[in-house]
């Protein structure tokens, strides 16, 4: 970013020269895993300069963060959030005018904004989980909580300049049977953009902006593109055809098993959801006589005929409780599952990180304590997956004494994943794996080998320890006579 005298980011002698020449640097790399920030300020703010990555370079989580902490340190602390659900580099050079058809860009306002401001910072390329963080990164910079708003809510907030504001805008995307649908899409989130900032202008308030998304569109578009262009292609595709079919399948078999994958609980604080919980399968079993009765709740717990109660449950910056009410379960007539989660700062990693405490089973107020902190952990703006989660086989739970009730039960999670805290919308975000690299396979494979090794060795040994004898009997001719001393 620029300084007021100091040379800015590049040359505005036009709105492409800084909204497409820079974007254009990454357009013939690969980007399905990157999405594109943009960062301004206010008219008339201007912060330091900050020098942009080199053509190519993917930024990370680390230096995204960093690029934020410099632009806050010193300019507005008023953040303007606008996250998109998708975006791509290939969105702005297919509806940006970016071929001299400016008349035809369907980002006039957002153009507008960077002319105007001093200090515009375009990144072409951000790997799309440092995007997902960018929340969690901006509450911990500014120390308050996201606001997600919309225009009609934001004029009738009266902001502070001196108290540190995240205001966050949702925008859509989404993709139909030809071009226009996602044109149109975008043409009426810039009029978002452009309605969010004309408030923002009429109260004085100077602001940090910043445009990003939650994912790359890049397939979705492409795939589009591809549909509407009919043969047009014909060149490239005599050489990438079979891949774009490949991926055509792919996708459509991703769709599918989507549509046949329940959704997530979803706990929400007011209108934002700050706890996600999904699992493939949810089961728990009692100790009756010797025999452990098992009890399935996947199907009361997700799905179309769920009828769990999330009554109980609460979440705030650095705990979260997620509670499970079930009717009946064994001889319960009143079955609680309890999640109880907290987030904190370990100066030993310099990041924040979220653990599961404990998983609480209640029945009818008798209650067993299962803790999992030392196993069930992730940074705190990613979700944590397993693909099994127990007590009793290769045990991730672990019971809090030898005396706590829940010796008497068994708890079973396959393919589960929770997140509670940075939840942004309702979806998960990056998942954080609890598989390590040594798995059971790897062990047997390394143990096999290593007995092979020894075995080896040992005949060798024995084959160079042979010797020759130097005394031979002739059948013909006297016995040799070996004395016993020697």
């Amino acid at each position: 970013m620029a300084s007021s005298g100091s040379p800015r980011l590049c040359s505005i002698s036009a709105a492409s020269a800084v909204f497409l020449g820079l974007l254009g640097l990454m357009n013939s790399g690969s980007c399905d895993e990157q999405v594109p920030l943009i960062l301004w300020t206010s008219e008339g703010t201007s912060v330091p300069w900050q020098s942009p990555p080199t053509a190519g370079h993917i930024v990370g989580q680390q230096q995204l963060a960093s690029y934020l902490d410099k632009a806050l340190d010193v300019g507005p602390r008023n953040v303007v959030l606008f996250l998109q659900d998708k975006m791509s580099i290939e969105d702005f050079t297919m509806y940006g005018g970016a071929f001299g058809n400016k008349q035809d860009s369907v980002f006039p306002n957002l153009e507008g904004a960077l002319t105007s401001s001093s200090s515009p910072l375009v990144l072409p390329a951000v790997s799309w989980p440092a995007s997902n963080a960018v929340i969690g990164q901006l509450q911990d910079q500014l120390e308050t909580s996201p606001l997600y708003m919309d225009p009609e809510t934001l004029s009738q907030l009266r902001l502070n300049a001196s108290s540190p504001a995240l205001l966050v805008f949702r925008l859509p995307y989404g993709i139909g049977a030809d071009l226009m649908s996602a044109k149109e899409v975008l043409s009426g989130n810039d009029e978002v953009i452009g309605q969010v900032l004309s408030i923002m202008r009429s109260q004085a308030v100077p602001y940090t902006a910043i445009y990003t998304a939650l994912r790359p569109s890049r397939e979705a578009a492409s795939l589009s593109m591809e549909a509407g262009l009919g043969g047009g292609r014909s060149l490239l595709q005599a050489r990438g055809g079979y891949r774009e079919r490949e991926r055509e399948r792919e996708r459509q078999r991703k769709m599918k098993e989507r549509t046949n994958t329940y959704a997530p609980v979803e706990f929400k604080e007011g209108d934002s959801t700050c706890i996600l919980l999904w699992a493939k399968g949810l089961s728990v079993s009692f100790l009756r006589e010797r025999t452990w009765e098992e009890k399935d709740l996947t199907s009361s717990t997700f799905g179309d005929s769920a009828s769990v109660k999330l009554h109980g449950s609460s979440c705030d910056k650095t705990k979260a409780r997620l509670v499970l009410n079930y009717e009946k379960v064994h001889d319960c007539s009143n079955f609680k599952v309890l999640f109880v989660m907290s987030q904190r700062y370990y100066k030993v990693s310099s990041r924040r990180w979220f653990t599961l405490d404990a998983v609480e089973l209640e029945c009818n107020g008798t209650k067993a304590t299962f803790n999992g902190s030392r196993n069930i952990y992730a940074p705190a703006e990613y979700s944590y997956r397993c693909e099994s989660v127990t007590n009793f086989r290769w045990p991730l739970l672990i019971p809090r004494s030898s005396k706590d009730p829940a010796i008497q039960w068994r708890v079973s999670f396959t393919d589960f994943q929770i997140q509670g805290f940075n939840v942004s919308g309702s979806e998960f975000s990056y998942a954080s794996d609890c598989a390590g690299f040594f798995s059971p396979g790897i062990w047997m494979g390394l143990m096999t080998s290593l007995l092979m090794v020894l075995v080896l060795t040992y005949g060798l040994h024995m084959i160079m320890q042979l010797r020759t004898m130097d005394r031979f009997d002739d059948p013909k001719g006297p016995a040799i006579s070996v004395p016993q001393t020697e």
